[in-house]
């Protein structure tokens, strides 16, 4: 009852108030200024486009300061959009990054890689070798683009790890150790081994049950008359702190240009392919044979490892046996392809039969 009165009081007021065209405007901007009153009690913080503050700053210079209040934002925030459209109107370049031109992807890629593959190269250095491929890059942008990856200077940029070391220094590096074998009536017998580690070409020297000094000396002096190739082209000796090596021994490669290198005390990954030759020779033979005396397993071990260095892939050669790819085959066919066994059928050889 009281709001229905109310509302008829008010609509005799603005009939009597509105009796113009120019009153009825007015009385529209008023609606329209309640309506925004609503609309701000009602929504959260307005987003303003770059178009709506351009007008909107722009209009404000048209409006006396008392109308202002029908704007959504205050005052001092469209004075602050007037003044950033002075800025941009005096300022020059406006929306272009100062400086050079950023660098391609594949271009960054580039340099990335030959500063990773080249520990050593400065800024400079891969500069000239880009300006080689046709690439133009200043050494700062290098520098830069280096330092945001975490790779610095050239003298800094890293150490050599032992995996490039041994890769590096593989062609004259030639190690040497130890495994046992226990014969059927349970006697030991000691064999001495030396491996490339450049080619993994593996040189066994002999067996016995008795590794003495002076045997293991002999089979040093054996190795390195019986290997010209390997006098003077292997520079390094890698061998574990077994008591069995004397200084004798020792001796024998220092004669031949050779630096003994042993390895720390309980550390066998220091001589890692020796190790592993080991396990392979034990997996694919000598645990599936019963060993009968030391003849029979020198024996075994020629056969083996005349297969290991002459035919059998190894992966880390690229699937290429020790002593070197052979030439190439005509495409094979399943009836030209022939089996050769060895050790009784333990081991197989796959040729091609000639046609």
């Amino acid at each position: 009852m009281v709001q229905s009165l109310m509302a008829l009081v008010l609509r005799r007021v603005l009939a009597w108030l509105v009796w113009s065209d120019e009153h009825a405007k007015n009385l529209e901007i008023v609606v329209l200024r309640h309506q925004l009153q609503v609309l701000r009690r009602q929504a959260g913080r307005p987003r303003f486009r770059w178009s709506d503050r351009l007008f909107l700053a722009a209009a404000s210079h048209h409006l006396a300061r008392e109308t202002w209040r029908a704007f959504l934002v205050t005052p001092q925030t469209v004075l602050r959009w007037h003044r950033e459209l002075i800025r941009r109107k005096w300022s020059r370049g406006a929306g272009r990054r100062p400086g050079r031109p950023s660098l391609a992807e594949a271009t960054r890629a580039l340099i990335l890689r030959l500063a990773r593959e080249n520990p050593r190269w400065g800024y400079q250095r891969i500069q000239g070798e880009l300006a080689k491929l046709g690439l133009r890059v200043s050494a700062t942008a290098i520098r830069i683009l280096l330092g945001r990856y975490g790779l610095g200077p050239a003298p800094r940029r890293g150490g050599v790890s032992w995996r490039v070391f041994l890769r590096q220094q593989a062609a004259s590096i030639l190690a040497c150790d130890f495994f046992t074998v226990e014969t059927v009536w349970l006697k030991t017998l000691y064999v001495l081994f030396f491996i490339e580690l450049n080619s993994r070409r593996v040189h066994v020297s002999s067996c016995t049950a008795t590794p003495d000094a002076a045997w293991v000396t002999q089979q040093a002096r054996n190795l390195v008359l019986q290997r010209p190739e390997l006098d003077g082209g292997r520079r390094f000796l890698v061998r574990d702190r077994d008591s069995k090596f004397t200084r004798a021994f020792d001796e024998v490669f220092r004669s031949a240009a050779s630096k003994v290198i042993r390895t720390p005390v309980k550390a066998p990954s220091a001589n890692a392919y020796a190790e592993r030759w080991v396990r392979t020779v034990r997996t694919e033979c000598l645990d599936w044979l019963l060993i009968l005396n030391q003849r029979h397993l020198e024996r075994v071990l020629r056969v083996y490892v005349h297969h290991y260095n002459a035919e059998r892939p190894h992966r880390g050669l690229k699937l290429s046996p020790p002593e070197g790819p052979r030439e190439p085959m005509a495409s094979a066919v399943q009836a030209n392809v022939c089996r050769r066994d060895l050790l009784g059928g333990l081991l197989h050889e796959y040729y091609q039969a000639a046609a």
